[in-house]
């Protein structure tokens, strides 16, 4: 075990930079879901609206999903680090501002402040991603993004349990101070770091002064470059379908399973598990990067299948395994498609890309949710008939990469191939005269 776990040991003990980015990842994560609890039980607490209660949910998908495309070209015109440090900053002011919401006439406070902060994260987010590559060696990239989704899984399990509990034991005004202490420490985290970055050129900067211009320069990017279109495209296939299949666990727990929210904990335990797990063993089975495109094809295939099958029992056990391997999968296409569109895209460009990442995922995630809600609001399908037709797209959706997306990889990597043969010869050749 030490063995296995000894790189990403050597990685947080020999680099210090990656280690205090690390940090502030985990503070700032554990904060996220450390005090989403709290704001929910302000909505039950002061409206007991079942609409108002999704609606915050809605209101953060399409915070973060609109306010992505201007984030993305603020993470490339300016300096990431002090990016990064001022939305920490900024995240704990607002959630500060929770503390204000005292009856329902002050409920609208809490869509308004959870909208601020979601576009405070959207800047955050692919900064981050983005300055991973910057403080990493070639070597240490994958294993950098490896622990980094390790350790969100390892958060997601346990902040939302210990958010909870403290919510319950410590009332909301308490839970929000101390998730504002998170934003405020993961900021002082972040300046301790040296984070290079290669910065725009003047006249580059000049020509994109307009946002649109810088914005739109950003999806031409990427729609001229397939290379890097591919696994920026991976996350929003996957969660087209995938996000409704989570969703649909929290009726599953309540309909099926007969658990309520003890159930939904066990099964997002197995989720957080893992999307652990996954990124490891997929880096064990697929060694070589220029398979990744066509692993993710696979994992979308995998997953489709394993929820396929949670949708057919009723038995805990089981669905806690299956769900366990569906989110290997998708956890395993998460890290490979990350560490691609990082190796793939220049510095100036990478925080569009990932922007564009972000706003492809959240946008996929609100749609298949919506839909899947209102199949089941409107009696169209059974809960257990819904599952099968999302898990049923989602191998559709992972044979359709196979066949579509997969061959253009495979030119690519092999024009690569060549390209390097060719510079080799000449140099060999060259070095003959």
């Amino acid at each position: 075990m030490k063995t296995k776990l000894q790189p990403y040991i050597d990685l947080v003990r020999d680099n210090r930079n990656f280690r205090l980015l690390w940090l502030s990842q985990v503070i700032s994560n554990f904060g996220d879901w450390f005090g989403i609890l709290a704001i929910y039980a302000l909505i039950q607490t002061y409206s007991g609206s079942e609409f108002l209660l999704g609606l915050i949910i809605v209101v953060k998908m399409l915070s973060l999903a609109f306010f992505s495309p201007i984030a993305g070209y603020i993470t490339d015109r300016f300096n990431r680090k002090r990016l990064m440090v001022w939305c920490d900053l900024s995240r704990g002011v607002i959630v500060l501002g929770f503390l204000l919401i005292i009856s329902y006439e002050t409920l609208w406070l809490a869509y308004l402040l959870t909208a601020l902060q979601m576009m405070v994260s959207a800047i955050f987010q692919p900064a981050k991603t983005s300055s991973i590559p910057n403080v990493t060696t070639e070597n240490e990239l994958v294993n950098a993004n490896i622990l980094s989704a390790a350790s969100w899984s390892v958060i997601f399990t346990t902040g939302m349990a210990i958010g909870g509990l403290a919510t319950a034991w410590l009332g909301t005004d308490l839970v929000f101070i101390i998730n504002s202490i998170t934003y405020f420490y993961s900021a002082w985290v972040i300046y301790l770091a040296v984070i290079p970055q290669e910065e725009m050129s003047d006249e580059e900067k000049k020509r994109t002064r307009n946002p649109l211009i810088g914005i739109k320069e950003g999806f031409v990017y990427l729609m001229k470059n397939g290379h890097v279109l591919r696994p920026a495209l991976a996350k929003g296939t996957m969660t087209m379908c995938l996000g409704a299949l989570v969703y649909l666990l929290i009726i599953v727990s309540e309909e099926i399973l007969m658990m309520g929210s003890v159930g939904l904990g066990l099964l997002y335990a197995a989720r957080g598990i893992g999307t652990g797990i996954g990124p490891v063993a997929g880096r064990r089975i697929f060694k070589k990067e220029g398979s990744w495109i066509m692993a993710m094809g696979g994992s979308m295939v995998f997953c489709g299948l394993f929820y396929l099958a949670v949708g057919l029992t009723n038995s805990l056990v089981l669905m806690f395994l299956l769900v366990m391997f569906a989110h290997m999968a998708s956890g395993s296409n998460w890290v490979m498609s990350t560490v691609l569109l990082q190796r793939r895209t220049p510095d100036t460009f990478r925080g569009r890309a990932f922007s564009t990442d972000w706003l492809l995922f959240t946008l996929a995630q609100s749609i298949s949710v919506t839909a899947a809600s209102l199949i089941l609001e409107f009696n169209l399908l059974s809960l257990e008939q819904t599952i099968g037709l999302f898990a049923f797209i989602l191998i559709l959706l992972g044979a359709g990469w196979l066949l579509k997306v997969v061959p253009k990889e495979t030119r690519y990597t092999e024009n690569i191939f060549i390209s390097e043969n060719e510079t080799r010869e000449f140099r060999k050749h060259h070095e003959q005269v």
